[in-house]
């Protein structure tokens, strides 16, 4: 299970269909929105290579990796370790480190001890109270990594330390509240939302395309639960559109504004979940601030294999995929 709440996992059955008025979205039987485009579109181009197109008017939330904290575990030299960790973690790093192990098959562990050692993370570091810690991890390999990568600074932090693969957020949160966990690898703007619907499901969507908005939401809320967050990388695992390399060369895209500019109309065709027409972070968001149109909606999986398949041959002009991917690596 992935990290993010903004798109469930959809049916593995592939369909496209034409988008005229309300039709149908794929084997789904979902509406789709309505496409006004008369442009030629873009058609869909073959390519071994993927690309994410720059999200320059910022539809998708803040979900930047964070270490979450259980408050009584916590000590100023645990925090320092875990914020020389986020000081280095990019999103092109995190992307690395997710080809290392998903298509490089390394283990979370290898990935991570290189990591630590090529950024010197565990140098300088100053000695906590010591003691047994457990770090948490979520059960997708990207989280697993991660994982390693923080035991490995707070062991050179003074700590002797564990990693624990949990589960979901509904299992390995309430874990952290009560201490059986110590740290956890998260996402702001998906935590924020999370805690939100614990502590106040009617509240306001804490959850944010800023960055600084969201911690400051995360944080508010961490207080009421019993966390502390050390600093946000800059590394951001989030729904994303990508293209084949080669049809971003052909038709000179880079950005989802490049994307809407010239490719809105009835030869482009949009893949991802049975539900992305509807999401506000998917289909729907791309019209509605980038008024993007798709001729056509191809239903695939969430950022999953089906999706970069069809990507790779030419069954779909641009698909949703998580941008830390390691199917994006240079090279």
């Amino acid at each position: 299970m992935r990290r993010h709440l903004l798109l469930m996992a959809a049916t593995a059955t592939a369909a496209v269909v034409t988008l005229a008025g309300c039709g149908s979205a794929g084997s789904s039987g979902t509406e789709a929105p309505a496409s006004s485009a008369a442009g030629a579109g873009c058609a869909p181009v073959t390519g071994d290579k993927l690309v994410v197109l720059t999200d320059d008017k910022a539809l998708q939330n803040t979900d930047n990796v964070i270490p979450a904290i259980n408050k009584k575990a916590s000590s100023p030299q645990l925090i320092a370790a875990l914020d020389k960790v986020s000081a280095a973690l990019d999103t092109t790093k995190l992307i690395d480190l997710n080809k290392a192990v998903d298509v490089d098959r390394k283990s979370s562990k290898t990935a991570a001890q290189e990591f630590v050692t090529a950024n010197n993370l565990t140098t300088g570091l100053e000695k906590g109270p010591g003691g047994n810690i457990t770090v948490g991890a979520a059960n997708f390999s990207e989280s697993a990594t991660l994982g390693e990568i923080y035991a490995l600074a707070l062991t050179g932090a003074g700590y002797t330390v564990k990693v624990q693969q949990i589960g979901n957020r509904e299992l390995y949160e309430p874990a952290l509240e009560k201490g059986e966990i110590a740290v956890v690898p998260e996402y702001a703007a998906t935590l924020a939302t999370f805690l939100q619907g614990k502590v106040d499901k009617a509240g306001k969507d804490p959850s944010s395309t800023d960055l600084t908005t969201t911690v400051t939401n995360l944080t508010a809320l961490g207080e009421k639960v019993g966390l502390v967050f050390g600093k946000a990388s800059e590394a951001q695992d989030q729904n994303a559109f990508a293209t084949t390399t080669a049809f971003a060369d052909k038709y000179s895209v880079k950005t989802l504004s490049d994307l809407a500019t010239k490719c809105s109309g009835a030869a482009t065709i949009l893949g991802g979940p049975a539900e992305c027409p509807q999401r506000p972070k998917c289909q729907q968001g791309l019209v509605d601030v980038y008024n993007f149109q798709a001729g056509k909606f191809s239903t695939l999986d969430s950022g999953g294999p089906l999706t970069k398949t069809a990507l790779k041959n030419g069954t779909i002009s641009v698909g949703l995929v998580f941008s830390s991917d390691g199917a994006l690596a240079a090279g």
